[in-house]
């Protein structure tokens, strides 16, 4: 039998999360088989033909086992069967390849087996509440064991497993099975040993980089699921490993977009997690990886979204006072300064980002030194007047003009003598240009802070109205909002369930108020 029959051979994989440039077709075309079949072809010492004709007998006949399998109900009783097989055939493999580690035709039926019982477990997904069988049989503890499996397509396989098993629409249907399930995961270090798993998979072989994909879109899951996990993930390695493959010298593609995303997410709320970032240099990583757009828009959308995903990483690592003494050093200012100067994309971002690192009593440093770098000539112009680029950008006039305007009070409550005389002397430029637009803004943010106090008021009369009359005629507050949650728990789903979901919420959210 000739190797390439077991390399061509496609058990069915079942369902999974396709990336956004995959076209449908499976994105793992070579399976099991390919390590297993490489180390036969290097096999000089034994005649492997009895082994190799009982495995292609074997797969010839998986297609009519999977026919009958389809036919069976998924159950209690079903899944744990299929978690019993699933342990029987783990055992096995790793049985024989203690047993014969130097020769693969000994172990790779077992190893087919496994991962079609891998794939098998697929329609556990669909099935939430069953959750707590994988915990109480011990299926969760030996799927992690695999994540450090010889054969890497045995891990990936285990990824993709989990990744359906932790998206967060299955997790939302069954709130009590999904705790279960997360709790098992993180006690057995899940983070961990995925951070390992993804250090050894090469992204140039599309079906590992898969793998890493699906490894994030599994810390996404859950960390969307238990906002509270991320700080144990970075400290699990995934912090360093995000940052490595950030910086990494290879093309733009959606697993660094996915990077950014994920350490954006990190970041949020949580100052542990930026200490730590600020520890491993990560400042340094984000101002090296911003450089680039300095002088360059983004190619494309995505690689416009991961320029986003690093500023949003960067504003919030400097809510951390350390972190400003890191980024001063790293010249971040410097090239935040120069950004504001080249016009280009990166502008409006790095307008955030200076607020973020001067605004309070902890930017002190960082307002001296953006005065040393005349940073005042280029903040200036942008506040006398929104530049029509930045409208193109897609930013409002309003978010302009409140960072511009934040970084000048920063400036004037932290600066000291020379920088502060330098400052105040902008004011007298020009016929005090710069007072006059100063009032201009202070009378057009007046004007909408009384709309909007006499548009509460408003809102508050016709209350008090609504509360006058049910008190003359006897009635109750009580009565309205008992009809009102009636009303929301009967809607129609009109044409989408996110309709009906949206207006519940409208209305449960109008109750709050009334």
């Amino acid at each position: 039998m000739d190797v390439g029959e077991l390399l061509n051979y496609q058990p069915d994989r079942g369902a999974k999360r396709l990336r956004d440039d995959d076209d449908g077709d499976d994105p793992r075309s070579k399976k099991v088989g390919r390590d297993l079949a490489r180390r036969l072809e290097r096999d000089d010492g034994e005649d492997p033909s009895s082994d190799r004709k009982r495995i292609l007998e074997k797969l010839m006949d998986d297609d009519e086992d999977t026919d009958d399998q389809e036919g069976e109900p998924v159950d209690e009783s079903s899944v744990k069967k299929m978690i019993l097989t699933f342990e029987k055939r783990s055992y096995k493999n790793q049985e024989l390849r203690i047993k014969f580690p130097d020769t693969p035709g000994r172990f790779m039926e077992t190893e087919l087996d496994l991962n079609d019982i891998i794939q098998e477990m697929h329609v556990i997904a669909t099935m939430p509440d069953l959750y707590h069988l994988l915990v109480e049989l011990n299926a969760v503890h030996s799927l992690l064991g695999l994540l450090s499996h010889e054969n890497t397509d045995i891990a990936i396989a285990v990824v993709d497993l989990l990744q359906e098993l932790t998206d967060i629409d299955t997790l939302h249907e069954s709130e009590e099975g999904a705790e279960v399930l997360i709790d098992s995961l993180l006690e057995g270090q899940v983070v961990a040993l995925l951070v390992q798993n993804m250090e050894r998979l090469d992204e140039q072989v599309k079906e590992e980089a898969d793998g890493v994909y699906n490894t994030l879109a599994i810390i996404e899951n859950m960390a969307e699921f238990r906002p509270g996990l991320c700080t144990e993930a970075a400290q699990q390695g995934l912090m360093q490993w995000l940052l490595k493959r950030i910086k990494a010298k290879i093309p733009f593609d959606a697993n660094k977009l996915y990077c950014s995303e994920i350490l954006a997410i990190l970041l949020q709320n949580n100052d542990s997690t930026r200490e730590l970032l600020g520890e491993l240099d990560g400042i340094d990583v984000l101002l090296q990886q911003l450089s680039v757009f300095k002088r360059h828009n983004p190619a494309t959308a995505e690689e416009q979204e991961m320029m986003e995903n690093l500023f949003d990483a960067l504003c919030s690592c400097l809510m951390l006072a350390a972190n400003r003494d890191r980024f001063l050093r790293g010249e971040g200012l410097q090239l935040m300064n120069l950004m504001l100067r080249e016009k280009k994309m990166s502008r409006t971002s790095a307008l955030k980002v200076l607020d973020h690192g001067m605004i309070g009593p902890e930017g002190s440093d960082d307002c001296h030194k953006f005065v040393d770098i005349l940073g005042l000539r280029t903040i200036f112009p942008l506040f006398m007047k929104t530049p029509k680029k930045m409208r193109k950008a897609g930013t409002v006039d309003k978010e302009h003009e409140e960072h511009v305007c934040s970084i000048i009070a920063s400036c004037l409550r932290n600066l000291k003598a020379q920088q502060r005389t330098r400052l105040l002397s902008k004011f007298t430029e020009n016929d005090c240009e710069k007072v006059d637009r100063l009032m201009e803004l202070h009378f057009k943010y007046l004007e909408a802070v009384q709309l909007a106090d006499k548009r509460i008021e408003g809102e508050k009369h016709l209350q008090q109205r609504v509360h006058q009359i049910l008190n003359l005629r006897g009635g109750s507050v009580k009565v309205v909002r008992h009809i009102m949650r009636e009303y929301a728990e009967n809607i129609g789903d009109g044409k989408s369930e996110e309709f009906k979901e949206s207006e519940q919420k409208r209305i449960m959210d109008l109750l709050e108020n009334f």
